[in-house]
């Protein structure tokens, strides 16, 4: 669900308010007049000891019970609020049509780009025509120097430096743009490696049988879409575009490397591209790319930058154009004829993640309108579904968790006086979007076509390039969104010292004010903790009050909390989700630590919320019980092999199942289930990890 992946939260929800507000009282209240429980008994398997394994003894019978839909890789909570969302959505585009709205209106932009989507004639018709213009730059390219031009002119904008290969890996580099790390006084440019058609370096590097099996298949559908477009000794072609792109994985960073922001810091002058990563015309690179003049380009991941400059010159010219040529009719398979689109489902869909049917076209539309136009759907979803009465009730939530984080702050007996004032200021600081964003994105110059499917996509592309491009140099806007307000998630964003919360995700089963407030705690509640703990995990904690990369820690102070993240690491180092696959604890690192810290002042914002009144037991659970299970059934899914084997290998989030036995680190956890020593989740209270 991805500015940085630090800057990526969990695809799931958390919590209610903090203190004894009116809000808190009328949930107490209700609780004693039957308030719904708030969590689902009968997905429980009480067979399961708590000690034992909690995310079974919470979701087991919903596990055993669930059916993963033919076109969805997992389901879960998360599923079952995007899909409300995508119903909502679904109707605000069908209904923009209606009364044949203006032209150059965003209802009829919605419009024309869902129809252009849904017309499959037009679109078989088209045929590769709208790719003709890019495809006859790659076919003219004689010399480096062209080649330089071409991969400067495809770069694109992209929002995850740190998650950079599978986000635009079809172009061998990325374009990100926010402020620079040690200078928050305006933007700059960051160059980002890319290049890759699998999701990550390790389907290339690695020899177990299943990466070795996917090698194989992804060869024959690059030959089969080479051969499909036309394109003479298809096999051979794609057997040379392969061994370039396992170079291109070879000289990339991992992405526990592109996670240090100390590695990051590189702003390079443009004008030292040459000497520092010699192999690509960087001139004619910058200026085909549009930044020529930019003073400073940070170069995020700057030895693979160096390798895959390298690998421009030393890579024969062919491969460099077949290279090309595959990945611009890759990328945009979706949006051509039915042989194109079916194939690449096929591969990436089935082949990759497991999922067996292809999802409806209508629910493809939907998903690309809010891609390319998600703010004018947006401003239309707000309206409808998130008035200003729950935008105001949840920023008192807000306010309220960030009260119990700081109130943390205050008891941490291993923090010194300084470092707290310096986290203190970061909290009192933090800019909190909740809903939806101040200033909506303006279309009026974006051209939507009801004919022009590929070409609408493109030229929504173009436009969000130009529109980070327009920011570099300006002052930084600490109100800017990253996600539209029909978004299923969450965000931080260390660089701004910003969170953005969504109003889709404000929904039921995460948020529901009719509930027993237990369980709103241990669910949306903790989302909101898991987001604010976000400005101090292994990342976050680098970042001050202004999002300057600085360090504001005593080194005593960091060495402890450093000591306590790898403690965190090793402790999911040692989960298993399949045979002999285990969860990266170093590349899960700050989702974990947010996820600890994040529960944890949750929790004590749900006992603040109790105004000194013992919680009320219902369904004969207590509310610390109703809490932790609410928390538990949040992160319940149920995933295919394949498609969780791509989530360890390329996600920085543990797999919600292991997210759930986060409790282990809790010590109220301990309290209201009682597990004993022996028990598989069971640690000695010197072994959990406190972090905040």
């Amino acid at each position: 669900m991805q500015a940085m992946r630090w800057m990526m939260v969990a695809a799931i929800a958390c919590g209610s308010a903090v203190s004894a507000s009116a809000f808190a009282a009328a949930q107490q209240g209700k609780a004693h007049a039957g308030t719904p429980l708030g969590v689902d008994l009968k997905g429980m398997d009480r067979s399961v000891q708590p000690g034992d394994d909690f995310d079974d003894y919470a979701n087991g019978s919903w596990r055993k019970n669930a059916v993963i839909p033919a076109d969805r890789a997992s389901t879960g909570i998360f599923l079952e609020v995007f899909q409300k969302a995508e119903k909502r959505n679904a109707q605000i585009i069908r209904e923009a049509g209606a009364g044949h709205p203006a032209a150059g209106s965003n209802a009829r932009r919605i419009a024309d780009y869902y129809a252009a989507f849904m017309n499959e004639a037009a679109i078989e018709k088209a045929g590769l025509d709208p790719l003709k213009p890019e495809l006859d730059k790659i076919d003219a390219i004689k010399t480096r120097t062209d080649l330089s031009r071409v991969l400067g002119g495809q770069l694109r904008a992209d929002v995850d430096p740190i998650n950079a290969t599978s986000w635009h890996t079809e172009h061998l580099f990325g374009l990100f743009v926010t402020q620079g790390l040690e200078d928050p006084s305006h933007n700059i440019a960051y160059l980002l490696q890319g290049g890759l058609g699998m999701p990550n370096r390790d389907y290339y590097l690695k020899n177990d049988a299943e990466m070795v099996g996917f090698r194989d298949k992804y060869k024959a559908y690059v030959a089969a879409t080479l051969q499909r477009a036309g394109m003479a000794d298809a096999k051979a072609k794609a057997d040379a575009i392969f061994a370039l792109e396992a170079k291109i994985a070879q000289a990339q960073e991992s992405l526990v490397e592109s996670e240090d922001v100390h590695k990051a810091n590189n702003p390079w002058p443009a004008s030292a591209y040459a000497q520092k990563a010699p192999g690509i015309d960087w001139n004619a690179f910058f200026e085909a790319a549009g930044l020529a003049g930019q003073p400073v380009v940070d170069a995020w991941q700057p030895q693979a930058i160096k390798g895959l400059s390298a690998l421009v010159a030393s890579e024969p010219l062919q491969t460099w154009k077949d290279y090309l040529a595959f990945h611009t009719i890759n990328e945009s398979a979706g949006l051509l004829p039915k042989a194109y689109a079916d194939a690449s489902f096929e591969f990436y869909g089935h082949t990759l993640t497991g999922t067996p049917k292809q999802r409806d076209r209508w629910k493809r539309a939907i998903g690309a309108v809010n891609n390319d136009l998600g703010d004018a759907v947006g401003q239309i979803y707000v309206k409808k579904y998130f008035p200003a009465s729950s935008k105001a009730q949840v920023q008192d939530m807000v306010k309220n968790i960030l009260a119990a984080f700081d109130e943390r702050v205050d008891s941490l007996d291993w923090m010194t006086p300084a470092t707290k004032q310096k986290a203190k200021a970061k909290i009192e600081t933090l800019k909190v979007g909740v809903g939806y964003p101040e200033t909506w994105r303006d279309y009026g110059a974006l051209e939507i076509r009801p004919d022009d499917a590929l070409g609408n996509h493109l030229r929504a592309v173009a436009q969000e390039y130009a529109h980070q491009k327009a920011k570099l140099g300006r002052s930084v806007d600490r109100g800017e969104w990253w996600m539209t307000p029909q978004t299923v998630n969450a965000v931080n964003l260390p660089l701004q010292n910003a969170l953005n919360f969504p109003a889709a995700i404000l929904e039921a089963p995460f948020f529901d004010p009719k509930a027993d407030a237990a369980a709103n705690y241990g669910s949306i509640g903790a989302v909101i903790g898991h987001e604010i703990s976000h400005s101090f995990d292994n990342t976050g904690a680098e970042f001050d009050a202004q999002g300057r990369l600085a360090n504001w820690w005593t080194p005593e102070d960091l060495a402890h909390f450093k000591a306590a993240g790898q403690k965190l690491a090793a402790q999911y180092d040692a989960y298993e989700p399949l045979p002999g696959l285990h969860i990266n604890g170093q590349q899960t690192l700050g989702e974990n630590i947010a996820d600890v810290s994040g529960l944890t002042a949750a929790w004590i914002a749900y006992h603040k919320s109790l105004g000194g009144k013992n919680a009320p037991v219902i369904g004969g659970m207590s509310g610390d019980q109703r809490f932790f299970l609410a928390f538990a059934q949040s992160w319940r899914t149920k995933t295919r092999d394949a498609a969780l084997r791509q989530q360890v290998i390329t996600d920085g989030h543990a797999p919600g199942r292991f997210r759930a036995q986060t409790v282990r680190n809790i010590d109220a956890w301990y309290q209201a289930f009682d597990p004993k020593p022996g028990q598989k989740l069971y640690l000695d209270p010197k072994e959990r990890v406190h972090i905040w």
